[in-house]
């Protein structure tokens, strides 16, 4: 489903803007609608941090047939973006308690903005982003508070290859395990 929806802001907000769309969350905000946290690339290596709204509207339309004057209704969405940031201009990122599950985040630009995310492993997907973007992209360590720091920079080799590759090694270690015990021991003494 996300992937999809990674696919369709894409192909309508960031591709004609000549930006990639790398990580977005889903936000909870006080206005009607979906909204989206959203960081994209530019063409220039420029990062952007944006709040994407997806409004979602109903329009008619007429049916195939000549004879008939049915009306069918197509959903349509329809996203923009409300507010854009770049990553040069955060100063910090505060999780505000680390020790507490909570999906509420601190982005500090000139003005504070306050981030709900739908959960607390969406936020620390969408910090681990910005870290690597802020690294890679504006050669400086992005300043960060009150964050569970495994979870934002792992510190063994098979987490940092992601969730997918250390589950399958895991099973993979486990099922070897199981073989190894199953296989009979010579009692030659």
């Amino acid at each position: 489903m996300s992937s999809l929806l990674k696919e369709e802001m894409q192909r309508v907000l960031f591709r004609p803007s000549k930006q990639r769309l790398v990580e977005f969350i889903e936000i909870e905000e006080p206005s009607h609608g979906r909204h989206f946290l959203c960081v994209s690339v530019s063409k220039g290596k420029v990062v952007q941090l944006s709040i994407v709204r997806c409004q979602i509207s109903q329009t008619p339309l007429k049916s195939g047939s000549k004879k008939s004057s049915t009306k069918r209704s197509s959903i349509q969405e329809c996203y923009r973006r409300t507010e854009v940031w770049s990553l040069q201009d955060l100063t910090l990122v505060d999780g505000r308690d680390a020790d507490v599950d909570d999906p509420c985040f601190l982005l500090h630009f000139d003005k504070v903005r306050t981030v709900t995310a739908i959960s607390c492993s969406a936020k620390y997907a969408f910090v681990r982003a910005l870290v690597a973007l802020s690294d890679q992209h504006c050669q400086r360590s992005l300043n960060l508070r009150n964050f569970d720091w495994a979870y934002i920079k792992p510190t063994s080799f098979y987490s940092n290859r992601g969730d997918c590759v250390v589950l399958s090694q895991i099973c993979f270690y486990a099922f070897n395990l199981v073989c190894l015990s199953m296989c009979p021991v010579p009692l030659d003494a």
